[in-house]
């Protein structure tokens, strides 16, 4: 089976323990925002959800599914029963598994969520699995990857990855670079960033990837395209996103929510994935900013990144609903 778009990055269990709102508290002050609770003593909390198979690229792969393109992974697991479920998971999904790796004398990635009200503090814990590009037969090469966040013991992995791309011009990358790929820094990853076709950040992240002014769009544009990227798009939160193609910059509002969050995990790969999804399919940047909010606002109102995943027939029906101003401004 041909693949569409072949998501790469790290895989997890998350199990989130919601907190009773009584028995914590979010404070800040000039170090930044904390979580604060008793200490030393035994806290009740309300209840626990474990959510199998998620992370940024295992969640744009579902998202890559549930909008109907041919989608399939590359990740490591470990060889217990939490690798199995996750890899069911994603089979249930209808995300190919077949690039999974089960490392069998290890563990897989198990993270806790401390769920506050719409936010979440996570608890993390990556497993230090040896990581190889494949070799790909003919029947395997994907139209696009989705290449997003790896654990730190993987920097060589982006070197192969890179000659692979270099070899392989007729596939296309999606870049949404996690924490550890930013702190290697724009000079390590040269040759990635050229070679990316579209590239996710967002604003905090912009600056930190260009050195740019985070209060001018524009420059943090100018800085992003010139490492390579065709596509640059910047999310900002409640303020929507931006994005740009070298010829057009839009800035996009969110899509109106129904009713407050519930949780916020997985909002800003929903945007992602939906956004290189309708790339995928022929849209130029107006239409995908159109599309991303829409599941961004769909996930937020559920637990985990995924249960509000939408199709591309309830994309398309919400945004027939959308009010008028929900349309992408030319940036000056």
């Amino acid at each position: 089976m041909s693949i569409d778009v072949l998501s790469v990055g790290d895989i997890v269990t998350d199990a989130f323990i919601k907190l009773m709102d009584d028995q914590a508290h979010a404070t800040k002050d000039n170090k930044g925002r904390w979580l604060t609770m008793p200490f030393g003593v035994k806290i009740p909390y309300d209840h626990v959800e474990v959510l199998e198979a998620v992370g940024n690229a295992p969640n744009a792969s579902v998202s890559f599914s549930k909008l109907g393109l041919k989608s399939a992974l590359m990740a490591n697991v470990g060889g217990d029963q939490n690798g199995r479920d996750m890899i069911a998971s994603l089979e249930n999904s209808k995300v190919d598994t077949r690039f999974i790796k089960v490392n069998t004398k290890q563990k897989s990635n198990y993270h806790y969520v401390l769920w506050y009200k719409a936010e979440r503090t996570i608890l993390i814990k990556h497993e230090e699995y040896k990581y190889h590009w494949p070799h790909l037969r003919p029947d395997e090469i994907p139209k696009w990857i989705y290449f997003s966040s790896i654990s730190k013991t993987a920097e060589k992995f982006h070197d192969e990855l890179s000659d692979w791309l270099i070899k392989h011009p007729d596939v296309k990358l999606a870049f949404q670079p996690g924490t550890f790929q930013i702190n290697m820094g724009t000079k390590r990853l040269a040759e990635l960033y050229k070679n990316t076709e579209v590239l996710a950040v967002n604003r905090e992240e912009a600056v930190m990837v260009s050195k740019g002014d985070y209060k001018n769009i524009n420059d943090l544009f100018d800085k992003l395209h010139a490492l390579g990227p065709k596509i640059v798009v910047i999310s900002d939160g409640p303020d929507g996103a931006y994005a740009s193609d070298g010829n057009r910059r839009l800035k996009m509002p969110i899509y109106p929510d129904p009713s407050p969050p519930f949780e916020r995990t997985g909002a800003g790969d929903a945007f992602t994935s939906t956004f290189v999804a309708a790339i995928i399919n022929g849209s130029d940047i107006e239409g995908a900013l159109q599309w991303a909010p829409i599941n961004s606002m769909s996930v937020v109102q559920y637990v985990g990144a995924q249960k509000g995943l939408l199709t591309e027939a309830q994309i398309t029906k919400l945004l027939k609903q959308s009010p008028r101003w929900y349309r992408p401004e030319e940036l000056k």
